[in-house]
C-alpha cells in the first residue's frame, strides 16, 4: 500500500512535474487544478499528504486550508504548502491556518520528496514501510506481524490491511465508502456492509478476553482507531 497525495495546483507544468516525480517514487497521485475540485477530491479521496498551491483561482490555497481542517475527513490530514512567497508573516499565515509544513517554489525534487516523507514517518510511518504502534498495539507492515501486548495476534489478508489503514491515521474516522477504496481498491465492486463484517473480524480478533476496543464505530460516520472508551 501506497500512500497518496493529492496536488491542488493550477499550473499544469509545475502538477505535471510534481506528479511524475511522486510516480517514480511510488505514490499515488491525484491532481486538482481548482480549490473547489480540490475541497472535493480530498474529501472522496482520503489522501495521506496535500500538495497545496498557495495562489489558486477562485477560492484561495488558505481558504482552501482553513477548510480542509474544518470537514471531518481532512481535519488530520497532512497539508503542506507550495508558495513563492517568502515573506516570514505569508509562511507564519500559511501555518496557523492549519498547514503542517511548506515549500518555497522554484523547489529542489530532493526537497520535495524529503518534506513529504518526514510527514508519513510522523503521521503514517506503516506508508513508508515503518512499524506502527497504536497504545499495545504493534504492526509490521514488512513481516505482515500483527502483537498486542507483545502477543501474536493472527489477522487475515483484509482485516490485516483495514488496521493498517485505521492504525496510519489514528483518530480519523473513515466512512465504509472510503475503506472500501482504500483497501479493496476502487476499481472492484464491493458490498458496503461487507467493512461491516470484516471490523467485526477484526475486532474479535484483537480483543481477545479483556482488552480495550479501540475500534470505535461512529454513527453515520464510519469507523476510526481511538482511545476514547
Amino acid at each position: 500500500m501506497s500512500a497518496k497525495i493529492l496536488v491542488i495546483e493550477d499550473d499544469p507544468d509545475v502538477a505535471d512535474l510534481i506528479r511524475v516525480l511522486l510516480e517514480s517514487k511510488g505514490y499515488q497521485v491525484g491532481h486538482c487544478l481548482t480549490g473547489e475540485d480540490g475541497l472535493d477530491a480530498a474529501r472522496d479521496e482520503a489522501p495521506d499528504v496535500i500538495l497545496l498551491d498557495w495562489m489558486l483561482p477562485g477560492i484561495s490555497g488558505l481558504e482552501v486550508c482553513r477548510r480542509l481542517r474544518r470537514m471531518n475527513e481532512t481535519r488530520l490530514t497532512s497539508i503542506i504548502m507550495l508558495t513563492s512567497r517568502g515573506e516570514e508573516e505569508d509562511r507564519v499565515r500559511g501555518l496557523d491556518m492549519g498547514a503542517d509544513d511548506y515549500v518555497s517554489k522554484p523547489f529542489s525534487k530532493a526537497e520535495l520528496l524529503a518534506r513529504i516523507k518526514a510527514l508519513l514517518r510522523r503521521t503514517s510511518p506503516s506508508l513508508i514501510g515503518e512499524t506502527i504502534e497504536f497504545s499495545d498495539i504493534r504492526l509490521d507492515p514488512t513481516t505482515h506481524r500483527v502483537t498486542r501486548n507483545d502477543e501474536l495476534i493472527h489477522l487475515g489478508p483484509t482485516e490485516f490491511k483495514l488496521l493498517r489503514h485505521l492504525m496510519s491515521h489514528p483518530r480519523q474516522v473513515f466512512s465504509r465508502d472510503q475503506l472500501l477504496d482504500a483497501v479493496w481498491g476502487n476499481d472492484v465492486y464491493v458490498e458496503i456492509r461487507t467493512v461491516d463484517v470484516h471490523i467485526r473480524r477484526l475486532r474479535k480478533a484483537l480483543n481477545d478476553g479483556d482488552s480495550q476496543d479501540f475500534i470505535r464505530t461512529v454513527r453515520s460516520a464510519g469507523y476510526a482507531i481511538d482511545d476514547i472508551e
